[in-house]
């Protein structure tokens, strides 16, 4: 050693066991110093819960204010703990009963947590223990855990949640039990007067099924008293709109760690100091997941219901534990909303090229692009290497261009693979929740072609795991409305040219086709309409929305196209599916806009404008590859007469100022 010391083997000492011979540390010089001194200051804890609480750093409770004009001045004169106190206030009135004179007592922090020893007290503590008083639910206290960061709900998903796991790759992996996907039959809306004079109810294209404001608060009360009744229930405080001049304050009450790790993925997550001014909110979801509605009250029809009353600003959830069901019902909200502020509220995908040119993606939900099903790719075309990522599903179009709704992208895993989806795969990592997987219980690695729990798995996860995500998740006006339409009827082209009726058109009808089945033999495709390319979420009749969508493109100049992802050459079971390189040929050319330049004559029935001798449209383009003519002709016709038959529900409503859209976009149909 450098000091002069040594290790050396002595014989003479005797060996060690297995006759190893002892290795002695001492120095040459027989002094009895120890040769390596490993000594340090000895730790600051008693027991092991003391010294588990230095572990942790303490999170600095506030950010400071940074000025008295700055939005958080009214805030600067009060006590970190009067502040605290204000937040209780808040979250205690959030969860007060209708129907009794008071509610539960709250309390911040995990009742399973242990107490601190008195050696960190000095901290500022991020947990209140208020003294004990009785309450009229279940005379307890409901501890709430608020804004938990990812890291702390893995640790209470994982030791409180049956199912929940993670999987080699970081992301958590959990269970939604019965429900794997929306009920839209179990959706109800309160209708006041002004709802009923704006909202679609049951008309043409609209899902929404009206119930009563005593039935909702019915409801309401029977999910707050369970969620009282909890020994603690998860608070997120979040925002939907990355548009600051139009955004909107959520708060999410739920039983489960997953949903509340998925709220916050899928929400807009404020900054520290946007938290200690966030005040009242301006949405309120109360979901208490697997408890459920009383089937015997009335409107229910089974133990699950999602009630919407947008009058209070409330959503109740009951009987389900599916978490989509929050995104979806902040959707709807955001669908009646913003088109009171004239901004128009879009199910899209939207992305935006290194000039600023921004392109919006409409398609109804789907699977993985490859797979033969409804997939219109509307995920996975918005999703390009080349350009910048707004957001996958749920935008505004205002006078300041478009923004996204969420803060998270929400994808769907089935026969998900690294080579078709690099982008979706990379994301699915720590933070990310994996829905309904099936994972090997030794390895946690998942497989994703898997649906033993169901078809429906999903990912979801923040949209900055996207690499090319555009944050803020703003751009400026589109140029280009892309329709996509999965086609398994095969007669429509490829891309369309539409004007601005055909846009409309297409935009109201919001068609695709369902494969019916692959068992034994081909079954025929099944045309499904979807009017806004999200029926299952708008809150007024599809006019108004294709009504501003139309004044918003004349007035910007956006270009409307009509992109089919589906079959070609023939329908299903004959022809094939449009392979995903070609349509993102097609795509880049609409881009790029070199495909305005093409030639275009018109196809039959729809008449479709299709370019011509254009080198994307080799050998993919129409009737020429259909062997069989006269049966392309008797499915075009087929198909149009689904179009006009799908559409009569919509020929008695007024587009556009004067309604003097109405007669161009009915004309712009099929024309037999």
């Amino acid at each position: 050693m450098a000091d002069g010391g040594s290790f050396r083997f002595s014989s003479s000492t005797g060996t060690a066991r297995n006759s190893l011979p002892r290795i002695q540390t001492h120095r040459k010089d027989n002094n009895n110093e120890i040769c390596h001194d490993d000594s340090a200051t000895p730790i600051k804890a008693q027991t092991i819960d003391e010294l588990h609480s230095l572990q942790k750093k303490r999170s600095a409770p506030t950010t400071p204010i940074k000025s008295p004009t700055h939005v958080g001045a009214a805030f600067a004169a009060i006590s970190e703990e009067e502040r605290q106190q204000q937040q209780l206030q808040s979250i205690s009135a959030s969860l007060a009963s209708l129907t009794r004179e008071t509610g539960p007592k709250v309390v911040r922090g995990d009742p399973a947590r242990k107490p601190e020893t008195p050696r960190v007290a000095q901290a500022t503590p991020n947990y209140f223990t208020p003294t004990p008083c009785v309450s009229d639910s279940a005379l307890k206290f409901t501890h709430f855990l608020y804004n938990l960061s990812p890291a702390e709900l893995y640790e209470q998903a994982i030791k409180y949640e049956h199912g929940s796991f993670i999987t080699s790759s970081g992301a958590l992996a959990t269970l939604s039990g019965a429900k794997t996907g929306r009920s839209p039959r179990d959706k109800r809306v309160v209708k006041d007067e002004t709802m009923k004079m704006s909202c679609g109810g049951e008309s043409k294209g609209s899902p929404n099924i009206e119930m009563d404001e005593h039935t909702f608060l019915v409801n309401r009360e029977r999910a707050v008293d369970y969620l009282n009744s909890l020994d603690k229930v998860f608070v997120n405080d979040q925002f939907l709109n990355w548009d600051p001049e139009h955004r909107i304050k959520v708060r999410i009450v739920s039983a489960r760690a997953y949903h509340s790790l998925f709220m916050h993925n899928m929400c807009i997550r404020p900054t520290p100091e946007e938290l200690e001014d966030f005040g009242t909110p301006d949405f309120t979801i109360y979901n208490a997941g697997q408890f459920p509605c009383n089937r015997y009250t009335h409107y229910m029809t089974s133990s699950t219901s999602v009630d919407l009353n947008l009058a209070r600003r409330e959503m109740v959830i009951l009987g389900t534990q599916y978490a989509g069901e929050m995104k979806k019902g902040l959707f709807s909200v955001m669908h009646y909303l913003m088109p009171k502020r004239q901004i128009l509220s879009l199910h899209s995908g939207c992305n935006m090229g290194r000039d600023g040119d921004v392109a919006l993606f409409f398609g109804l939900s789907g699977g993985v692009y490859q797979l033969q099903q409804l997939c219109t790719g509307k995920t996975t075309l918005s999703t390009d290497h080349n350009r910048y990522l707004i957001g996958d599903d749920e935008h505004c179009w205002s006078e300041n261009g478009v923004s996204n709704i969420e803060g998270g992208c929400y994808a769907k895993c089935v026969d998900l693979s690294r080579e078709k989806e690099p982008d979706i795969w990379n994301a699915i990592k720590f933070g990310t929740v994996l829905e309904n997987v099936v994972f090997d219980e030794h390895n946690r690695e998942v497989d994703f072609s898997d649906i033993s729990v169901t078809e429906n798995t999903r990912a979801a996860y923040p949209i900055e795991y996207i690499p090319n995500a555009k944050i803020p998740c703003v751009g400026p006006h589109p140029k280009n409305i892309i329709l996509l339409a999965c086609d398994a009827f095969g007669v429509i082209p490829p891309v369309s040219k539409l004007s601005l009726a055909q846009t409309m058109y297409h935009f109201i009808s919001g068609y695709t086709a369902l494969v019916a089945g692959t068992e034994e033999g081909v079954k025929e495709p099944q045309a499904t309409f979807s009017a806004c390319f999200g029926a299952a979420f708008i809150m007024m009749h599809p006019t108004r929305y294709a009504a501003m969508l139309a004044e918003k493109m004349q007035k910007h100049g956006a270009t409307g196209w009509l992109v089919n992802t589906g079959w070609s050459g023939g329908s299903y079971g004959s022809g094939n599916r449009i392979k995903l390189p070609y349509t993102r040929k097609i795509i880049d050319a609409i881009h790029s806009g070199s495909l305005l330049e093409a030639n275009y004559g018109k196809t039959e029935v729809f008449g479709n404008n299709v370019p011509c001798l254009s080198v994307l449209l080799t050998h993919e383009s129409g009737t020429s590859q259909w062997s069989d003519k006269k049966a392309y002709k008797d499915t075009l016709l087929k198909l149009g007469g689904l179009f006009r038959k799908n559409f009569d529900g919509f020929m008695n409503y007024k587009i556009g100022k004067d309604g003097e859209l109405g007669e161009e976009i009915m004309a712009a149909g099929p024309i037999f």
